[in-house]
C-alpha cells in the first residue's frame, strides 16, 4: 500500500489506473443470492450417495461473491429414502470455506444433526460418497432471532458467515481473497 501511495505521489502511476490497483487487492463482497441464482446453483434432486433426493427449493438459501462463487444450501426431502433420519440438508460450496474446524473444498456436501443439550452436533458428509468429514457444533442463536429451516447469513464485517439451522448456527469462514 505504501508503494502504491509513493507511486501516485511521484506521478509514476497514472491516476486512471488507480481503480485497477485498488480492486486487485480488495476482498470479495459477499451478498445474498437471488432466487434465480439459487435455482441455477442448487439441484432439484441432490446426489446423496447412490440416490438423487428431492430438495425443498423454497428453503434454499445462499450467498455469492458476485464472481461466480456460491455457498448455498437447501433442505432435503428424505422421506422414503435410505437417507431418512441420517441427512437433512444439502450444501453446494464453490469457494473454499471453513465450517467450525472442518475445511471444505469446492464441492457438494450433506449433513444431518442431533441435539446435544443446548447445542446441535452437525455431522458433515461428502454428498456423493456419504463419507463422514467430521462434526461441528452449532450454538443457540440470541433470543428473538427468527427460526429458519436453513439460512446462510451474509457476513456483516470481514469473512465470517453463519449457517443457521432452526435456532442454532455455526460460523463459516469465507475466503478473504479472490
Amino acid at each position: 500500500m505504501k508503494r502504491l501511495l509513493l507511486a501516485i505521489l511521484l506521478g509514476v502511476l497514472p491516476l486512471n489506473l488507480l481503480p485497477l490497483c485498488a480492486s486487485a487487492h480488495s476482498r470479495p463482497v459477499w451478498r445474498s443470492a437471488t432466487s434465480a441464482e439459487l435455482s441455477a446453483v442448487l439441484p432439484l434432486r441432490a446426489p446423496v450417495e447412490k440416490e438423487h433426493i428431492e430438495t425443498e427449493m423454497r428453503t434454499a438459501s445462499g450467498i455469492t461473491d458476485g464472481a461466480g462463487h456460491y455457498f448455498a444450501g437447501v433442505v432435503l426431502i428424505t422421506a422414503g429414502y435410505s437417507a431418512d433420519g441420517k441427512y437433512s440438508h444439502y450444501l453446494r460450496v464453490q469457494a473454499p470455506i471453513r465450517m467450525g474446524e472442518i475445511a471444505l473444498a469446492p464441492g457438494q456436501y450433506i449433513f444431518g444433526w442431533e441435539r446435544d443439550g443446548d447445542n446441535l452436533q452437525i455431522h458433515l458428509h461428502e454428498a456423493v460418497t456419504g463419507k463422514l468429514l467430521g462434526n461441528v457444533v452449532a450454538h443457540r442463536m440470541p433470543p428473538g432471532t427468527r427460526v429458519e429451516s436453513l439460512r446462510i447469513w451474509v457476513p456483516e464485517h470481514g469473512d465470517k458467515a453463519w449457517l443457521q439451522i432452526g435456532r442454532f448456527a455455526v460460523e463459516c469462514a469465507l475466503p478473504t481473497e479472490e
